[in-house]
């Protein structure tokens, strides 16, 4: 651009003003004549400056025009190799595709299959712990009926055996198969019959046959008691030879002493407690020692009944009926009196120890909680 303003400049510096003429030194104006029509016409130099760049742009335009070209062909041939790659990984995105989605339903078959057998599986898995679970309980009821049974009966055979060895062997095989269960929830029933062992072993239990023993000795020593208003008997005989060997008395002596001996025999003063006891006729303390008989027999009875409390009222009442109707200071009243109350104290230790706390875990886990 630079180049072509100046060249127009340049040619319009030589060009001459319009209208201007060159003057001869005379001062006269000359015209040149035309040139003739056989003579060529001199190029200006600035069209020929103007036609060289004007070439030059051509060409230098053809020039640009070839390069884009070949830019623009190269372009077309790489935006081709695009299109085409594009395409084929159109393709094989489309296969991809295709595979991907048969794959997702397969994996979504294969999914719905294995829920399916997840939730068999489950429910087969609830219902055997729900059988587990049954048969242990059922296991542990078991367990609890019988190890309750066998304690009342052992308790059943105690009592009537008056001993704590049926007991204590109980709760030792009841103690045993806990242990063997192993249950968590039968750990207060193993805790409660270690505690009613403990207790059974140190309980103290009378003997019930020595008991037996010494009731028929007090029905024995019944027929020998003394009532409290028998008569003394008095051998007068035997007095009188026992003084007769002292004194060697005369007749006339030994029969005084005879009427001496029967006057006083025939006033007795003594002290009696009892009033019952001084108007008991001998028929009627043959009934009173009967009545006693019968007292100490149901005692007898009661005992070996195990009903202790029946034993014991029968006893009282034999002991009151000693008190009142037979002489106190007899030496056979005392021996029954202090039998008797022997007995007594030892029917108050014949109580066997209960396995109370046993049976309540027992009625504890029986109910399940």
């Amino acid at each position: 651009m630079n180049s072509d303003a100046n060249v127009n400049a340049d040619a319009t510096a030589d060009m001459p003003a319009p209208g201007a003429t060159d003057l001869p030194a005379g001062g006269a104006a000359a015209v040149e004549a035309p040139p003739s029509a056989h003579t060529a016409p001199a190029v200006p130099r600035w069209q020929r400056l103007v036609g060289l760049a004007n070439a030059a742009t051509a060409l230098l335009a053809l020039l640009l025009s070839g390069l884009s070209w070949q830019k623009l062909s190269s372009m077309q041939e790489q935006l081709a190799r695009q299109s085409a790659d594009a395409s084929a990984q159109s393709l094989e995105a489309r296969s991809t595709a295709k595979l991907a989605q048969e794959l997702a339903r397969e994996s979504a078959a294969r999914v719905a299959v294995f829920d399916a057998r997840l939730s068999e599986i489950t429910l087969q898995r609830s219902q055997l712990e729900e059988l587990m679970q049954s048969l242990s309980r059922s296991r542990d009821e078991n367990l609890v009926v019988d190890i309750e049974s066998a304690i009342r009966l052992a308790q059943q055979q105690a009592q009537l055996t008056g001993s704590v060895e049926p007991l204590l062997a109980a709760l030792k095989t009841a103690d045993q198969r806990v242990s063997r269960a192993a249950q968590p929830r039968l750990t207060s029933l193993q805790r409660a019959i270690r505690h009613d062992i403990d207790r059974v072993k140190s309980a103290v239990v009378s003997d019930t046959p020595g008991l037996l023993m010494k009731l028929d000795e007090l029905v024995r020593l019944t027929d020998e008691l003394v009532p409290a208003n028998a008569v003394a008997p008095v051998s007068a005989t035997g007095s009188i030879k026992r003084q007769s060997l002292e004194t060697l008395p005369t007749w006339w002596q030994r029969s005084l002493q005879v009427v001496i001996t029967e006057a006083r025999s025939l006033v007795r003063l003594s002290r009696i407690e009892q009033p019952e006891a001084a108007l008991l006729s001998p028929e009627q303390s043959f009934f009173v020692r009967e009545n006693l008989k019968l007292k100490l027999l149901n005692a007898r009875l009661g005992l070996l009944a195990r009903q202790i409390e029946s034993a014991q009222a029968d006893l009282v009442a034999a002991h009151q009926t000693l008190d009142k109707y037979f002489n106190a200071t007899s030496r056979k009243t005392q021996a029954a009196v202090a039998l008797l109350q022997q007995v007594q104290n030892q029917m108050k230790t014949l109580r066997l120890p209960a396995v109370d706390e046993t049976l309540a875990a027992l009625a504890t886990a029986a109910a399940g909680r």
